[in-house]
């Protein structure tokens, strides 16, 4: 074995990150906007962004898998997209109005989730999760809300609960009611039906991720979902689906079809934003009914000022047409990569890690020194059970010797952007990493 400091290798090629992220600290809480952007020993500061590519001020380029918090599914500034923000800009880019760009989004939304039978927009995926779970409440007149360890929502109170390990404490101070905030845990539908049982009678609903994203990117399986959706629906209360990430990611439209499920509201973001800032809450017409604030009975569901503004709508409607004219070569070619980047990271690693995901989701998990290895992750606790720190040093590597980012600790995502070679080469990477730090034969 050949130990390297990358750590010393990251200084060396970031010093002007270092000096412009020292002024970011100055100004910025921890130096960033959004907590998981910071990693050790700073981050480094982009340029600009193209293709697959992110550009940092000392000249370094990065083949990017983290894109944009997973939201960038045709690359960096995809030529499509940019021209038709362009040509936005000319007209206005805030209204505060109805507008018909939302009309074009809407229509495409509609059209690919049975469930958008009524769509109300957003300006993030927090906000949209948020309204979610205060749609439920209104619609039962019941409380409880249920969502699954590990699962991330967003910063909203009402759903910010059981997010990191070990899922019993307080995520943040300052929060109140969370006592109405139950969590179940992912892939044990005995163990979540008993959980549920206990809430029957003022249970609102449940919210559950069909890949959980942040919680170490493991998909549900269809049993756990569909058995979950029955439990719910047989008490009344509503099946919320949290599709935020998977979105627009694995095929045209969303994941939960192809499960047969039948959600009461799912959440988009992401994709459906075209890069651009957006939150979208649809569901059936009897709930959605219940944001018409022309009710005596209503349930606050405003938006925001940014809502549905027309810089947003016409990059969500851009990306989202581009996707449904090329559905038939974007979405083989990059789940067609990312099946090719969870072999090859699997055999890389051999029986030192597990690698999670579906699509072109993928996200590698090591063993814990002296403990054995799980063949497969099925839940957050067995994710949050693996080793982290050797997560963060191999991506830190990745980093500072092969210009190829995964945000330290994340899933990475590919776009129509990476090819074959981007993929072999963060497989050729993990190899390297294997032999210098868990020797060649281990």
């Amino acid at each position: 074995m050949c130990a390297v400091n990358y750590e010393e290798e990251y200084i060396r090629k970031t010093r002007r990150s270092a000096e412009m992220f020292a002024e970011s600290a100055k100004l910025h809480v921890r130096g960033v906007s959004h907590n998981i952007r910071y990693y050790e020993p700073y981050p480094f500061v982009v340029r600009s962004s193209s293709g697959s590519q992110l550009l940092d001020v000392d000249g370094n380029s990065y083949t990017d898998y983290w894109m944009g918090h997973w939201s960038l599914v045709l690359g960096h500034r995809p030529r499509s997209i940019a021209q038709a923000l362009h040509e936005q800009i000319d007209y206005g880019w805030m209204y505060g109005t109805v507008n018909q760009q939302t009309l074009k989004l809407s229509k495409l939304i509609a059209d690919s989730v049975p469930a958008a039978e009524k769509i109300r927009y957003t300006a993030s995926g927090t906000e949209a999760t948020m309204y979610a779970a205060r749609l439920a409440r209104s619609h039962t007149g019941r409380n409880v809300v249920a969502k699954i360890d590990g699962g991330w929502h967003g910063y909203a109170s009402d759903l910010l609960k059981s997010v990191n390990w070990p899922f019993d404490g307080s995520e943040s101070t300052g929060l109140v009611g969370d006592e109405r905030i139950v969590s179940v845990p992912y892939n044990d539908l005995e163990g979540t039906v008993g959980i549920l049982a206990e809430h029957r009678d003022d249970l609102a609903g449940i919210i559950v991720e069909p890949v959980l994203g942040g919680g170490g990117c493991i998909p549900a399986t269809g049993e756990y979902l569909a058995g979950v959706q029955e439990f719910v629906h047989g008490c009344d209360s509503l099946f919320i689906l949290d599709e935020i990430v998977t979105g627009f990611r694995f095929r045209y439209g969303c994941l939960y079809p192809t499960m047969s499920l039948d959600p009461d509201v799912v959440t988009l973001g992401k994709i459906v934003g075209g890069g651009m800032p957006i939150g979208v809450i649809c569901g059936t017409e009897e709930v959605m009914s219940n944001a018409d604030d022309t009710r005596l009975e209503r349930s606050y569901v405003g938006g925001g000022t940014f809502s549905a503004n027309p810089a947003s709508m016409i990059a969500g409607s851009s990306t989202l047409a581009y996707l449904k004219n090329n559905d038939g070569v974007i979405y083989p070619k990059i789940n067609g990569m990312g099946h090719r980047a969870r072999e090859g990271l699997a055999g890389a690693f051999g029986d030192k890690a597990v690698v999670s995901g579906a699509g072109s989701l993928f996200m590698v998990h090591f063993a814990r020194s002296g403990s054995p290895l799980r063949t497969e992750i099925t839940n957050a606790t067995q994710a949050a059970m693996c080793d982290r720190g050797l997560l963060y040093k191999y991506n830190l590597k990745m980093i500072a010797q092969d210009g190829i980012f995964v945000l330290p600790g994340k899933l990475g995502a590919i776009s129509g952007e990476h090819d074959v070679s981007d993929v072999d080469k963060m497989i050729g990477s993990a190899e390297e990493f294997r032999r210098n730090e868990m020797g060649a034969g281990a």
